[in-house]
């Protein structure tokens, strides 16, 4: 992990996308359409509304299960071969839709900074 900066975006959106086995690309253009469209800013307004950008970080731990014993499963999260495609379309609608979208890297230790304004945090599946 060195200093170099993959994603950034001032106020926004930090979208932490979790993908499982039969989540696909329709399922991705329609969590897209819902994050852009979603009503949690300011005065009722949406990142498509306000023209508020995203910063998407793929995120499989989402998946995790720890239910059972001390060492969680992830068995949920779909592979790497899935879920790169399946993120990709997601953040390819984004754009499609006129989103500033910045990302982190697939598969890659990352530091990930964000300050919570609000706080607003939304879990989402579609």
């Amino acid at each position: 992990m060195g200093d170099e900066v993959v994603g950034e975006i001032a106020d926004g959106l930090l979208v932490l996308v979790g993908v499982t086995h039969d989540d696909t690309a329709t399922t991705a253009r329609e969590l897209a359409r819902k994050v852009h469209e979603l009503r949690i800013l300011d005065d009722e307004a949406s990142a498509a509304t306000a023209g508020a950008p995203l910063l998407v970080v793929s995120q499989f731990t989402l998946y995790g299960d720890a239910r059972k014993g001390r060492r969680p499963t992830w068995s949920a999260a779909a592979p790497a071969e899935v879920a790169e495609p399946t993120v990709t379309a997601f953040v390819t609608a984004l754009r499609d839709r006129g989103a500033t979208v910045a990302t982190g890297r697939f598969r890659a230790h990352m530091l990930v900074e964000s300050v919570n304004v609000g706080p607003r945090t939304v879990w989402l599946e579609i």
